[in-house]
């Protein structure tokens, strides 16, 4: 199992800590760095910023949101980037909600998701292949373009650019049985949102995995002596996701909170968040739920846990860590024998 350290996506501003911790993750023999996006810092510039300062370490979004850049915008990102970095890209994508597909990005969700996440790959995968112009009679993503309001003059095309690697990976995040499903089938790799390394195959469904597919799920990490406030983050980022980052009647983030056996407790946190009680939502999410998804507690406790992670599929770890001390102690703890 590879370690990763997954950065997210910036708060307020730029945090000067992430470049010190993608550099000393590298130093530590850390496989790859992950950025995210969500309503404010994007992925793809900040990790540019990392590539600069660092010169072994992989690359990777988690998650560049789709409703961000057509495909083809996405993949012009992608080519461009796996060529600066000396092909060090591992493009991860996901689909996001309604809520910040339509209230933020301004574009209506797809009422098809399998079908629209499915062309979006399609066109990606032709734009790196480059073997002919992109062409796609699609629901959701037509090349060229043929719908009503189009003059008629689009002509199909293939990047000026070569890619560095046509087989550069795609990762899609997916929580949805159907939607992990069909990502098993078109992806070269999966990036769950909460992985419980003992219930994976109930939550999920799935317990097969093709041949050199990767399996990267995120965790929080940190060796701490009280595991109670150890949680506290993890509690926090469960709270936001579950009562804020979704609409009450359409949260896939709940949803699979609900489908983990905490449904009710789900519930209760978006009814919590929607009044304004953020802090009494965040402490509502159970300790339980919080700490099956973490890696949190003295190295000890963090040794047994971990144990359970590398004895499953999972092929890349990605840690939250908010310390050098804590992604130290993982890369020791996960060396081999």
């Amino acid at each position: 199992m590879r370690l990763g350290l997954a950065l997210g996506y910036w708060g307020r501003g730029p945090s000067p800590a992430h470049l010190e911790l993608a550099r000393e993750a590298e130093r530590l023999g850390y496989d790859s760095v992950w950025t995210a996006e969500a309503w404010g810092s994007d992925a793809f510039t900040a990790l540019t910023w990392i590539a600069a300062h660092t010169s072994r370490i992989r690359l990777g979004t988690a998650v560049a949101q789709m409703a961000a850049r057509t495909p083809t915008a996405t993949a012009m990102h992608a080519l461009t980037l796996d060529h600066l970095s000396g092909g060090r890209l591992l493009l991860g994508l996901g689909l996001s909600g309604p809520q910040v597909v339509e209230g933020w990005y301004g574009r209506p969700f797809p009422r098809s998701p399998l079908t629209a996440t499915r062309e979006y790959v399609d066109v990606i995968r032709q734009v790196l292949r480059r073997e002919g112009p992109v062409t796609l009679d699609g629901r959701f993503h037509s090349h060229p373009y043929a719908g009503p309001d189009g003059t008629g003059l689009g002509k199909p095309l293939k990047p000026i650019t070569h890619p560095l690697r046509a087989g550069l990976p795609v990762l899609l995040g997916a929580e949805g049985p159907k939607n992990v499903a069909q990502t098993l089938k078109i992806a070269d790799g999966w990036l769950p949102l909460y992985w419980s390394p003992e219930r994976y195959a109930e939550v999920y469904g799935v317990d097969v995995f093709p041949e050199g597919f990767l399996v990267a799920p995120m965790v929080r990490a940190q060796v701490c002596d009280d595991v109670a406030e150890g949680l506290l983050p993890v509690k926090a980022m469960l709270g936001f996701y579950i009562g804020g980052m979704g609409h009450a009647a359409r949260n896939f983030h709940a949803d699979l909170m609900g489908r983990m056996g905490y449904e009710a407790e789900a519930r209760r946190v978006q009814e919590l968040f929607a009044a304004g009680r953020r802090e009494e939502a965040v402490l509502a999410v159970p300790d339980a739920f919080a700490d099956e998804i973490a890696l949190v507690g003295p190295r000890g406790r963090i040794a047994e846990r971990l144990a359970a992670w590398r004895s499953g599929p999972v092929t890349d770890l990605l840690v939250t860590a908010p310390d050098v001390a804590t992604l130290r102690v993982l890369a020791e703890l996960n060396e081999p024998g």
